[in-house]
């Protein structure tokens, strides 16, 4: 792996983790308070602040990931070198899509 992208993925890391922690922060909290689905939806539809914390989250998960699927693929599979990084790339394309569109679900109303 180069050096870009290590860094990338070190600073992905740094920023998923806060990210990750207030998520679950959120779940515990809604589980205790016993609040239903339609109840959290209520309070995330139209949210500018939510959709701007979960699209840096889905941001940031996807530059991971596909850096990370990256170096799995070149190490352990037989791609080729040459496929490698496309590879990567449609993966983080795709979880991008699918991960901005549950955004996208959560908070538009």
């Amino acid at each position: 792996m180069n050096v870009r992208l290590y860094v990338w993925q070190r600073a992905t890391a740094a920023l998923i983790v806060p990210l990750l922690l207030v998520h679950l922060a959120v779940i515990f909290y809604a589980s205790r308070k016993g609040l239903s689905a339609a109840d959290i939806l209520a309070r995330t539809r139209g949210s500018v602040t939510w959709a701007l914390y979960y699209g840096v989250f889905v941001a940031a998960i996807c530059v991971h990931a596909s850096i990370g699927v990256r170096t799995v693929l070149a190490e352990w599979t037989p791609l080729p070198a040459r496929a490698v990084n496309p590879a990567a790339i449609l993966f983080g394309v795709l979880l991008a899509m699918l991960g901005f569109r549950a955004v996208i679900a959560v908070v538009l109303p």
